[in-house]
């Protein structure tokens, strides 16, 4: 046996082993996997925001040492847990959850390596810890339950402003630090001697926690979510956030239309855009044609301007004069045509060309929804209405421009919230990432700080952050997708949107001069270069000969 195994426990792999082989499981009493890893590549994008930093809950994180100060805080809770317990001791409840050790098993996605009681002992003082934390939010709706104790009072806040309190609520949320419900409910049922109240009482309990952490606050109507259908907290969360709703018949039927018109649309801007790549490989060839002449006056003109002394002159002057307006465009023919001899002698080797290969070699970002930002939607005239409600309520009014989107409230929780959502949604969904093409379409209208202000101002972000480039900034890092997906009713707004957009005279004028003006720099550059050529060949001959000796003009 190598030294990398060497803690591999033969005998406790093939007991249990066998003891899964000789269990009988029914068909519909097996559980479905519900508390999963996290996906790599979002893993990568910000490892703090699914890695707990102050207290494990369950098996994936509960034997790192940085999380081991918690202990002593899970064990007081697990005590006063005892002295609630009526009729048996705490040591009576874990045996009860041993007898479920295939059952909690089957929650998670990874295999859970130690023994059954080892596992029953953890997840019963975990969710002592987990059941007091949650008391709190019982007293915000005003059912008092218990104050908090003398011995968490540091950590815990019923206001929830201390950052001990808010870390503590991160980490619950996260997908790799969770517990199962069942677990959860046959406690209380030990200690209210009644599934009925333990039911209740958890129900109570989930509801405000996820009233005081949802981002989705103004919800009118909360959403009917019972908790023998729930398998864990952040599942609970989810189910109230993107509550399950039936697509309407004629909106399914409209997928189709929707497709093959955004398909037509596709294939004429295919064609339109190779025209114009037509007329650019023209250009091309043109412009190459040129460069390559070296022959007669252009030779001698191109020698006397590519010497050191003129690209001296020149240079320093240019850097002044290509920075002002109209020069700009004529920045990069010019720049090719007097200094990319220079650009040509830097070597892989030169200093200079460690930034170009870096800029080469960085890879391309992450593709986000095709749809322009909240600025130059509202200077195309769009308007921006809140609703209370769920992402259900985004829609788009073609006749009044109006874009309504549901109010959220960013804090310092949020973040991680939503990334946990998204990964959830990821592992879990069998059916479109509506959640995720939420964060995608607020990605895509939200670029800068101003996008967020003016949101912010309409009453559609609600911000408790310390500024709008923090706002600006959160939803631009929530780009990481693990999979594209299509919601009909999102991807409905987002082409109403741009159908309106690409619509507005403003915006053809401004397209048509980037495509034919902008886009044509190479065929204005051709113009010039050749008037430049022939008035400096005008020049060179007049200088040359005289105009008295051409027309033999006599002087007086």
């Amino acid at each position: 046996m190598t030294s990398s195994n060497s803690n591999f426990d033969e005998h406790r792999w093939i007991i249990h082993l066998r003891r899964t082989l000789d269990e009988e499981l029914e068909e519909d009493t097996e559980i479905p996997v519900s508390i999963f890893s996290v996906p790599k590549n979002l893993l990568a994008s910000d490892p703090d925001s699914y890695i707990p930093q102050q207290v494990a809950l369950g098996p994936y994180h509960h034997w790192r040492p940085e999380l081991y100060d918690m202990e002593r805080y899970k064990l007081a809770a697990a005590k006063r847990t005892q002295k609630q317990l009526q009729t048996i001791k705490f040591h009576h409840l874990v045996d009860q959850l041993v007898k479920l050790e295939s059952r909690i098993r089957a929650c998670y996605h990874k295999f859970l390596d130690f023994n059954g009681e080892t596992m029953a002992w953890m997840m019963a003082v975990d969710a002592s810890f987990l059941l007091e934390f949650l008391q709190i939010y019982v007293i915000i709706e005003g059912k008092v339950l218990t104050r908090v104790s003398s011995r968490m009072s540091h950590l815990v806040d019923v206001a929830g402003r201390k950052s001990a309190h808010n870390a503590i609520l991160r980490d619950m949320v996260m997908l790799e630090n969770q517990i199962p419900l069942f677990l959860l409910r046959k406690m209380l049922e030990f200690q209210f001697s009644s599934l009925e109240l333990a039911d209740e009482m958890l129900l109570s309990m989930l509801r405000g926690l996820c009233k005081e952490i949802s981002p989705f606050k103004t919800v009118e109507e909360f959403p009917n979510v019972q908790v023998s259908e729930g398998t864990h907290l952040l599942d609970f969360l989810y189910c109230v956030i993107v509550p399950k709703s039936e697509e309407k018949s004629e909106e399914i039927s409209g997928i189709a239309e929707v497709d093959e018109e955004r398909e037509g649309m596709e294939n004429k801007e295919r064609s339109f855009v190779a025209e114009s790549s037509q007329v650019e490989k023209f250009l091309d060839e043109v412009w190459k044609l040129l460069s390559k002449l070296n022959r007669g006056p252009v030779r001698t003109i191109k020698r006397i301007l590519l010497s050191r002394p003129v690209k001296v002159v020149l240079k320093l002057p240019w850097t002044i004069i290509s920075s002002l307006p109209g020069f700009k465009l004529l920045k990069q023919p010019v720049e090719y045509f007097f200094f990319s001899e220079e650009k040509e002698e830097i070597k892989p080797g030169n200093e200079n060309s460690g930034s170009n290969s870096n800029l080469i070699s960085k890879p391309p970002l992450v593709e986000e929804i095709t749809i322009p930002s909240v600025t130059e939607l509202s200077k195309a005239g769009v308007c921006f209405s809140p609703t209370n409600g769920s992402i259900l309520t985004i829609s788009f009014d073609v006749t009044t421009a109006t874009m309504c989107l549901p109010t959220v409230s960013l804090d310092v929780n949020t973040e991680v919230i939503l990334r946990n959502l998204v990964a959830y949604e990821a592992c879990n969904a069998s059916g479109p990432l509506v959640f995720t093409r939420y964060t995608e379409l607020m990605n895509g209208i939200i670029d800068t700080d101003e996008d967020a202000k003016l949101l912010r101002e309409k009453g559609i972000i609600l911000n408790h952050l310390k500024s709008d480039e923090e706002v600006a900034n959160l939803w631009n890092g929530m780009s990481k997708s693990v999979r594209l997906t299509k919601v009909p009713f999102l991807d409905k707004v987002i082409e109403d949107v741009n159908k309106y957009y690409d619509g507005r005279w403003k915006i053809k004028v401004v397209k048509l001069t980037k495509l034919y003006v902008f886009g044509s720099w190479k065929f204005l550059t051709l113009l010039a270069a050749v008037m430049l050529l022939f008035l400096m060949t005008l020049q060179a001959f007049w200088s040359l000969y005289s105009c008295t000796r051409i027309f033999r003009i006599n002087r007086i």
